[in-house]
């Protein structure tokens, strides 16, 4: 019996030698030392869209000029987009954002029931209304307009599609905001006037109106003596 268990012991031992060496010459036959200095790195290039996140903001767009020509109907359709958190019929309830009935010009962070975000409320003490301009950057990136702020909309980017939103929500008011006025584009003359080198109506003139240049008076020809006289008595010579 002790001779079968010092076997099993011995074969156990030989095996577990037998695969240590193995380790340790492989390990000298494979092992590869690191390099004193790299050949080359590979670095993948910057796409566009991630290097212009990262480069200078975009310049902000002016709402009111496109307010002009905006589309309320459209705006209806954009607002899908915010009906998840708003309801903007009149007495409508809050949700996860405020009633927008008459969100233009109102206080803000005044909705009656709403818990406001410390910083909208922190926003509010700086810029007391939703103007045109707070709206349309607000809605374009929450967070960046509003540092704090809880809505987390990712935004409308597109300034067409703000402005036809602020046209539909603008509506949604029991007398709706005016809208702002366009600046008026600059002009050489008066309105409906051309310019003009002279006054209205009148062209150069060399003389009096009505006249052409004359060398003489009015009728007159050029004559060499009085009407009906002679320049000489006939058959004497002229004076010395």
């Amino acid at each position: 019996m002790n001779s079968y268990v010092n076997m099993g012991v011995g074969a156990f031992l030989g095996t577990v030698f037998v695969l240590m060496s193995v380790s340790i010459a492989s390990e000298g036959v494979f092992h590869s030392e690191a390099p004193e200095k790299e050949g080359f790195a590979i670095i993948a290039e910057e796409s566009a869209s991630e290097a212009g996140a990262g480069g200078a903001e975009e310049a902000e767009v002016d709402i009111k000029p496109l307010l002009a020509g905006a589309d309320a109907t459209a705006g209806a359709a954009v607002f899908k987009k915010c009906a998840s958190c708003h309801t903007i019929d009149k007495g409508g309830a809050n949700k996860v954002g405020p009633n927008l009935f008459g969100v233009v010009e109102r206080p803000i962070a005044s909705h009656e029931g709403f818990s406001y975000s410390a910083g909208m409320k922190t926003f509010a003490e700086a810029n007391k209304t939703w103007s045109y301009d707070h709206l349309s950057f607000f809605i374009e990136a929450p967070k960046k307009h509003v540092p704090g702020t809880a809505m987390g909309f990712a935004g409308v980017k597109k300034p067409d599609e703000r402005a036809n939103l602020i046209a539909y929500l603008r509506e949604q008011a029991d007398s709706p905001v005016a809208l702002p006025e366009a600046t008026a584009s600059a002009t050489p003359a008066a309105e409906g006037d051309a310019a003009k080198p002279a006054a209205e109506g009148d062209a150069a003139k060399p003389a009096v109106e009505g006249e052409a240049a004359k060398p003489a008076a009015e009728g007159d020809t050029a004559k060499p003596a009085a009407e009906g006289e002679k320049p000489a008595a006939e058959g004497t010579a002229p004076a010395n």
